[in-house]
């Protein structure tokens, strides 16, 4: 064989290689992944502890692992798509180190920041790269490129996989820290799930005094709707510890939100969500702080 013929076959494992990857995990995520991939024109190895979930994508051309071992030897990119870590290290750890040694793990399921670094602490240990993924849509977002995920790791790693990756979804890279990814999408998460949780507790006071959630929703949009000019003009502030309270203050805030308890109890809706506000409110107040505005309360979250 010639060195031009050589090369042409290395170029072609290579470029074989970069168009195949296993998904591990088929939940609903995981199969939005797999799905994606194939469209994509992906050689896909699958592989979920309750292989009925993959029946789908094998008749659409998947190829289902016997094993979860069977299945990272695979491929070089390997993308999990769990529900937290633990179920992470319960399936890459009793696998044989030497199948995890040149793999490309790329991340997706969620858990902490820490747990992120221990995860990349523990491949590296084994020759393997980890980069951690944070998906910031749901999976009918999977495959569309406006959508995106955070990732952080080893920025060679990242670029090597880049095409792969924005097969899924774009993709914003944080930094090589591991734990960035995940940071970003749960500081995500924490003002998602407070924010769909202060939507739902309105919406039961709104039905128990006789005002639907479709009645509600013009104005619930109209309120949300006024949130990031809040936002961009608080940021800075924050940024320069500037407190001050010549647009709102501290003690009007708790008086408000006093109101929505006594709202909400006398329209026999359950008030421990706006007592929980009314009391970090009085903390603020308590601290001398009744004068500032409710940007102090950053820095009393953080004193914590």
């Amino acid at each position: 064989m010639s060195v031009e013929q050589k090369r042409q076959e290395q170029q072609g494992r290579q470029e074989r290689s970069e168009r195949s990857v296993t998904v591990i995990g088929l939940g609903p995520m995981g199969q939005a992944m797999a799905g994606a991939y194939l469209d994509a024109g992906y050689a896909v190895t699958v592989w979920n502890r309750t292989a009925e979930r993959a029946a789908e994508l094998v008749a659409r051309g998947a190829r289902s692992a016997p094993s979860a071992e069977a299945a990272v030897a695979a491929n070089e990119l390997v993308v999990l798509s769990l529900t937290d870590y633990d179920a992470v290290f319960a399936v890459l750890d009793p696998l044989d180190p030497a199948v995890l040694k040149g793999r490309a793990v790329v991340n997706l399921s969620s858990d902490t920041p820490e747990r992120a670094r221990e995860a990349a602490r523990r491949l590296a240990g084994h020759g393997a790269g980890h980069l951690t993924g944070g998906v910031q849509v749901p999976p009918s977002g999977i495959g569309s490129p406006e959508s995106s995920t955070f990732y952080s790791g080893p920025v060679d790693l990242f670029q090597r996989h880049r095409a792969a990756l924005e097969v899924l979804t774009g993709a914003d890279y944080r930094g090589d820290d591991p734990g960035l990814a995940q940071l970003y999408y749960q500081i995500q998460m924490d003002l998602f799930w407070t924010s769909l949780v202060g939507y739902l507790h309105a919406t039961a006071i709104a039905e128990a005094n006789g005002i639907s959630a479709e009645d509600f929703l013009p104005y619930l949009s109209s309120t949300a709707a006024s949130l990031p000019g809040f936002q961009a003009f608080y940021a800075p502030r924050i940024t320069a510890g500037d407190h001050r309270g010549d647009v709102d203050r501290l003690a009007m805030g708790l008086a408000s939100i006093e109101h929505v308890r006594h709202t909400a109890e006398a329209s026999g809706v359950d008030s421990a969500l706006p007592a929980l506000l009314a009391e970090t409110f009085r903390r603020g107040v308590e601290a001398g702080n009744g004068a500032a505005s409710l940007t102090a309360l950053v820095a009393q979250f953080r004193a914590a």
